[in-house]
This record gives C-alpha cells, sequence and structure tokens, in this order.
C-alpha cells in the first residue's frame, strides 16, 4: 500500500511537488478555469433571472448538494459576492408551501424545480449561515431562518416514518451517492420511482435505512437554526434548536455507532447496520457532529483507524468514495461511481473540516496530489468530477466541472502557486 507522506507546511510542500514549468501550467489552466467560470458556468436561467453557478454541460444548473460551490466562488472571487446569495435565495424562491426545499434547479426546463429527493448534501441552513457572516444582511437571515425552519418541519413529517428520531433515506439518490455498495438491497438504489420524496418506495427488506449522511446534515441544520434563532433575537427558540440538535446526535449514536469498529454505519429498518465503510464519516467532521473537546479521543480514534490509514481512505489521491479494504470497492462503472472514485465534491468540503479538527497539513497533501493530477492528466479530462484513488487518473466524467474547478484554485492558493 501507498506509504505516508510527511509535510511539514504548504511552502514545502508546493517546493517538493512541483517544478517551475509545473507552476507555470498551474497558473496557466487557473487563467482558463477563470476564463471558463465567467464565460460559461456563471449563468442565469430563464425562470430565474440572477446568476447561479452552473455544474457543468453534463448538469446544466444547480444542485442543491452544490450549494457550496457559490459560497467557496464568493470566498475565491470577493467580486462575485452576490451569487452565493442568489443561489440562497433560489432554493428559497422554489421551495413548496409544504417547506420542502427542490434537490436541483435544472436549466433543463423539465427539472425547474424537482422535488423527487432530498440530496442535500451539507446542510443548506449551514450555507444560509456562513452567507450571512459574509454580508450581515438581516433581511436576508430571517428569510432563511424563516425557509429553513419549515425544511425542518418537512423532514420530520414525512421523512421520519419509522419513528426512530433521525431522517430516513428512501432512494439512492437522496445521498447523492450514485452507485454505490450502501444502495444493496434498496427497490429504488437510484430514484427509479415516479413519486416524489415524501412517498416510501414499492417495499423492500432494508428501506426506510437511516443514512448517517443525511443526518449529519440534518444535525448541521439544528445547530445553523439556533445560531440564526440567537441572531434574530429568538432565545427560547435558539435553546429549542440546540435540545434538537442534542437529540439528533444522541439517537446517531444510538444506532450508527458501532463501538468495536469506532465506525458510523447506514442502518435499515430491521436496525441492523449495514457495514459499508463509506466517506459517509467524513460528515461526521464537516458537518460538526464530533466536538473537538467533547469527543477529541473518538475523533483521533476515528481519524488514525479510519481516514489517515492507507488500506482504508488515505489512498495516493485521497479521499476515496468507499475505503479500498472494503470488499465492495470495486472500479466497475467507469464514471460517477461513489463506490470507488475520490470526488471533487469531497475534496472540496475538506475546506469545511481538516483544518478545523487540526488536520491541514494532510489537507496541504490532498490538495497537493489533486493539482498534480488534475495537471498531469489534463487532456485526458478537464477537471472532471472524480479520480481513480490509486492511480490518479480522472474517470473522465462531467468536465470542467464546477467543483473540482473551483477546487484547483483554492489548492493552487493554498499551495502558494498563485
Amino acid at each position: 500500500m501507498v506509504a505516508l507522506v510527511t509535510i511539514e507546511d504548504a511552502d514545502c510542500l508546493e517546493k517538493k511537488m512541483f517544478l517551475e514549468t509545473e507552476k507555470l501550467k498551474i497558473r496557466k489552466h487557473c487563467l482558463e478555469i477563470e476564463s471558463r467560470l465567467k464565460e460559461k458556468h456563471l449563468r442565469s436561467m430563464k425562470e430565474w433571472t440572477r446568476e447561479l453557478v452552473y455544474i457543468s454541460d453534463e448538469y446544466p444548473g444547480v444542485w442543491l448538494e452544490h450549494a457550496y460551490d457559490s459560497v467557496i466562488l464568493a470566498q475565491l472571487y470577493p467580486e462575485y459576492a452576490q451569487i452565493e446569495v442568489n443561489t440562497m435565495d433560489a432554493f428559497i424562491h422554489y421551495q413548496k408551501e409544504d417547506g420542502q426545499i427542490p434537490f436541483v434547479l435544472s436549466a433543463s426546463g423539465e427539472r425547474l424545480p424537482s422535488f423527487r429527493q432530498l440530496q442535500e448534501v451539507v446542510s443548506f441552513a449551514k450555507l444560509c449561515w456562513m452567507v450571512y457572516t459574509h454580508t450581515q444582511d438581516k433581511e436576508f437571515l430571517l428569510r432563511a431562518y424563516h425557509a429553513n425552519s419549515a425544511w425542518d418541519a418537512w423532514l420530520r413529517k414525512f421523512r421520519m416514518t419509522s419513528n426512530r428520531g433521525l431522517v430516513e433515506m428512501f432512494v439512492g439518490f437522496d445521498t447523492g451517492h450514485d452507485n454505490s455498495a450502501r444502495m444493496t438491497g434498496m427497490s429504488c438504489p437510484y430514484n427509479n420511482k415516479p413519486y416524489e420524496a415524501s412517498v416510501l418506495p414499492p417495499e423492500d427488506d432494508v428501506t426506510p435505512i437511516l443514512a448517517v449522511d443525511i443526518n449529519c446534515t440534518f444535525y448541521a441544520t439544528q445547530k445553523a437554526l439556533a445560531k440564526m434563532a440567537r441572531e434574530l433575537g429568538y432565545d427560547n427558540e435558539a435553546q429549542a434548536w440546540e435540545e434538537k440538535a442534542k437529540q439528533v446526535k444522541e439517537k446517531l449514536f444510538e444506532y450508527c455507532f458501532d463501538e468495536g469498529d469506532y465506525f458510523f454505519y447506514d442502518v435499515d429498518k430491521h436496525n441492523r447496520k449495514r457495514k459499508y465503510l463509506s466517506c459517509t464519516v467524513f460528515h461526521l467532521f464537516s458537518e460538526g457532529v464530533l466536538d473537538k473537546e467533547e469527543d477529541k479521543a473518538l475523533i483521533q480514534k476515528i481519524y488514525t483507524r479510519h481516514i489517515k490509514n492507507p488500506n482504508e481512505f488515505w489512498t495516493e489521491y485521497p479521499f476515496p468514495s468507499m475505503a479500498i479494504c472494503d470488499p465492495s470497492f470495486q472500479k466497475s462503472l467507469p464514471n460517477n461511481c461513489w463506490g470507488y472514485f475520490s470526488q471533487a465534491l469531497t475534496a472540496l468540503r475538506g475546506t469545511l473540516w481538516m483544518d478545523e479538527y487540526g488536520y491541514g497539513k494532510d489537507y496541504d497533501y490532498l490538495c497537493g496530489q489533486w493539482v498534480k493530477a488534475l495537471t498531469d492528466f489534463y487532456e485526458e479530462s478537464k477537471f472532471g468530477q472524480e479520480l481513480d484513488p490509486i492511480s490518479g487518473i480522472p474517470s473522465g466524467g462531467s468536465e470542467w466541472y464546477s467543483s473540482c474547478m473551483l477546487f484547483y484554485i483554492y489548492a493552487a492558493r493554498r499551495l502558494n502557486i498563485l
């Protein structure tokens, strides 16, 4: 297996990994990305005239799981700060009266908006709070608070059918983890049911499933709503949201945590743990479920035993979407496989947690490896959505992928190449 690399700091990594000729290529590609974003990706829609960040030609529009792209864009390029507000407002605008937020706003017409699945992979409420911290716009905060309160109520009404205190996965696309073994045994491992997200799929032996990532997101929503309420002067409501978050965390530990494995697993309708070593583990960090002080020992156990383990997630090009030791880990599809490839979305979301939990040097390494691979294999796939976790060769899926392009810019800046 791949040996671990010790990194003293980003300057050391940059000097070690990149020759001057390579740095010139990286800077050239960053300029290409900037042009591509401006000319192709920062666009409005016929029904929504304010600019958004389109994902790619293959995905012409904005998915809820990509809403974080607009936040990163605003951080990298302050001149585009309005786009993060536009993005959050767009999802709020198309929210149903019953509280459901669409999973996609697609320029292809028939999916603007669509409500067939959840696919909220980073808490929308948390993103709204992040936008507020940038803008200090109280009117926006009030809109976001009411919208996310209604979304929380919808999830509790329609996605807690088994009364276990956690949100349930009905279809595979609820998680955005296309083609993962996590979906084994589900009647709708993708989303091949003609219903909306509030309707249970055809009966099977596992669904509804308590999904770790979905409930980490749910927890982060309660925490963000508590912050919003407190900022708006609703102190009693803030306390209530904090209590709800606490209950979600307790249920995650009760149902999903395996003390012997030091891992959190999805749980089927019979309360059986589905023991796939999935990248869902990163959501415990990115959504702040694990407290740096209260859960300090557990954090270290999970990180050293699983995340920094070269036989699991610490591959040459981190992080594979399924641990490489998992029996289901195999390259069975050419692209868009969350049971094998290292995903640009996962790499980008490292900005939400790796520095925060004290793993910044490891993130430097990850950034360097991704920049190296995306530069070396530029002709094979221009900033596609995923890399082979062993070889670094891109899958070829969805070129000019917004999350990948933004991550490349971010990583080049972090490594002092730009």
